[in-house]
């Protein structure tokens, strides 16, 4: 089955998943490159209310998947929220090895227990953490991936995979369906590893 159909497929759910007023645009092509991006020593605040640090929950060795996403937003976070989840079932087991982080880029709406609640709309399994904090955090954490694009309405489609602390990370531009980034995952685990300058 193609990519294009897939994409297709998965956003004709949307409607099954609560989400038939979504506004998205038309599927594109995936961009997907490797980059250098040093993990900035910013405090967040995790979704069941403990302050952490990026650097501690980015580099405690497992892999890391992350995105940046927005719990009241209407377009595309709901999408990568669904994908991610997709992608956690899918790995079975093996997502017992790996940290999702999703983070938000808007903390002032988004506390631990809108978090939750979102997560809980979502079926998150075990290993995936949801992140918010204050306002200069969140745009720190955005900066430092190339991310921020000034208010949460331009934000993008895109996700971050690193498989180990000293990896540089795999950047997918689009909105991937689970099983691409299965397959990005695996490729990304299987590369030689590319030290992060």
């Amino acid at each position: 089955m193609s990519t294009k159909v897939l994409r297709r497929k998965l956003f004709a759910i949307l409607p099954l998943l609560g989400l038939a007023g979504l506004a998205v645009a038309a599927p594109e092509q995936l961009r997907v490159s490797t980059r250098t991006y040093p993990t900035p020593n910013i405090g967040l605040i995790r979704e069941d209310g403990k302050p952490v640090s990026m650097v501690d929950e980015m580099n405690d060795g497992r892999p890391v998947v992350l995105n940046f996403i927005f719990t009241d937003c209407g377009a595309i976070c709901p999408l990568m929220t669904q994908t991610f989840a997709e992608f956690q079932r899918k790995l079975g087991s093996e997502s017992s090895r790996l940290h999702l982080m999703s983070i938000s880029i808007d903390p002032e709406e988004d506390t631990p227990p809108r978090l939750r609640e979102y997560m809980q709309r979502f079926r998150v399994g075990p290993g995936w953490n949801f992140y918010t904090g204050t306002e200069a955090a969140s745009v720190m954490a955005q900066k430092a991936f190339n991310l921020y694009r000034g208010d949460k309405m331009s934000h993008t489609a895109v996700t971050l995979i690193r498989p180990s602390p000293t990896a540089s990370w795999r950047r997918i531009d689009g909105l991937a369906t689970p099983d691409e980034l299965v397959r990005e995952f695996h490729a990304a685990l299987a590369e030689p590893a590319i030290a992060a300058q």
